[in-house]
């Protein structure tokens, strides 16, 4: 009989090295920043290897944090976070589908439009940005996560906890505990699982409503999930 394990059990990730793809963008530094006041080892990745040194300078000399390509970036870390635009993602996961072999990669990319009535999702013919990633890396195991967390919030020292679950969405059980895990190393946030990763389009799409949210109430919101 296979071992029944608690949804509240976390893996201990505490040793993990994490690559954030499109670190130089407000996400991304965020996310690099809360990661390595975490303790983590953060690498962040760009097309141009200065600007990501640059990035990682700009975060503080005392993390560990440090730039490089994308390709390096990719291949010296264990967990890879995908933060890049939406118009770049296909290409750069086409590009990377040989570096990000083996790694468990961390999609968070929304795919959105804008125009004068505001947010809106984009259609994606494999459903998702997630999925699209599952589908270029098929060497790779896939999560969608951290798609509705405030750039503004994860780069204020000043904020010491971050109040919001992050939704984790995927189909290898290991890899999305890891990716929960992985979240609540970041004071305040909980890493909530969401389901199996083709139910990520919806995920992606409710960012459209959270910026529509911030915009009307000047605020900088994220989601709770109650009663778990």
């Amino acid at each position: 009989m296979a071992e029944q394990r608690s949804p509240y059990d976390f893996p201990d990730v505490s040793g993990l090295s994490v690559a954030v793809l499109g670190g130089t963008g407000d996400q991304g530094r965020g996310l690099a920043l809360r990661l390595a006041m975490a303790g983590h080892r953060v690498v962040i990745g760009s097309r141009a290897p200065e600007r990501a040194q640059g990035a990682a300078d700009e975060l503080g000399e005392d993390l560990p944090v440090s730039g490089a390509d994308n390709a390096e970036a990719a291949r010296s870390c264990d967990v890879v976070i995908v933060a890049v635009p939406w118009d770049g993602h296909r290409a750069l996961l086409e590009s990377l589908a040989g570096d990000l072999a083996g790694k468990l990669v961390v999609d968070c990319v929304n795919p959105l439009g804008f125009d004068g009535k505001g947010p809106y999702a984009l259609e994606v013919a494999e459903g998702s940005a997630a999925q699209q990633a599952e589908a270029l890396l098929p060497d790779s195991r896939v999560v969608a996560a951290f798609h509705h967390v405030s750039a503004v919030v994860l780069l204020d020292p000043g904020i010491a906890e971050v109040d919001l679950d992050v939704l984790v969405l995927g189909d290898d059980r290991d890899a999305t505990d890891t990716v929960r895990a992985l979240a609540a190393r970041i004071p305040g946030v909980r890493g909530i699982y969401g389901g199996r990763l083709r139910n990520a389009h919806q995920v992606e799409a409710l960012t459209a409503n959270v910026i529509a949210i911030n915009r009307r109430y000047k605020a900088h919101a994220g989601l709770r999930i109650t009663d778990v």
